[in-house]
């Protein structure tokens, strides 16, 4: 009886630790990629995937305060209890998904477009974040497969963080201190590593 107790607990434990969480899609086929899966746990840890099965998501963290502004902007959406479809014809834009799990809880609202403007920001919230880890995966991919196609990757992600575009800037500092220090990159590539290292490091007011 008592084992059964502490296992009831942990369990308890183990739910009550995950909380609310929040997912994001967008089915969009024929652009790249076709499809992005997003998920944001009240923590701050953010998995991104580009299928609904995938199993090595690219994760990062946000900070406490990035995570508020997210979950604030869900609860002036109304936590998904209403649409956000807005009543206009416009072209197709991907078929969005918002969903809202806390234990038992759990808020679905689908759309192509919204006027809302919770709901706007909190697509443009995800829309970053996908950017972010995009960067990412294509930085990684240059770096190991194609050493020559990394001048242009940095110039992306270079731009991406002047834009303002970019999530948890820090998640790149690992790669980017790499190239920098290895000289089998091209001195271009390896200088402007080390440029945007220093940006993300010290960024400016």
């Amino acid at each position: 009886m008592k084992r059964t107790w502490i296992l009831l607990l942990a369990v308890a434990g183990a739910a009550l630790a995950e909380g609310p969480a929040l997912f994001y899609s967008k089915s969009f086929p024929g652009s790249t990629p076709a499809y992005v899966q997003i998920t944001l746990a009240k923590d701050g840890n953010v998995e991104y995937r580009e299928a609904p099965d995938e199993d090595n998501p690219v994760k990062f963290q946000l900070t406490a305060a990035e995570t508020e502004e997210v979950f604030g902007l869900v609860e002036k959406a109304g936590s998904f209890k209403r649409p956000l479809e807005a009543p206009v014809k416009v072209a197709f834009m991907g078929a969005k998904t918002f969903r809202y799990e806390n234990g038992a809880e759990k808020n679905e609202v689908k759309f192509n477009y919204t006027q809302d403007s919770s709901g706007q920001a909190l697509a443009d919230w995800f829309e970053r974040m996908a950017e972010s880890a995009q960067r990412r995966i294509d930085l990684e991919r240059a770096a190991k497969y194609d050493k020559l196609g990394v001048v242009k990757s940095l110039l992306l992600l270079e731009t991406s963080l002047d834009r303002k575009r970019l999530v948890a800037p820090e998640q790149y500092l690992p790669m980017l201190d790499r190239i920098a220090k290895n000289e089998t990159y091209m001195h271009t590539a390896q200088a402007r590593a080390a440029d945007i290292a220093a940006a993300i490091r010290n960024p400016k007011p």
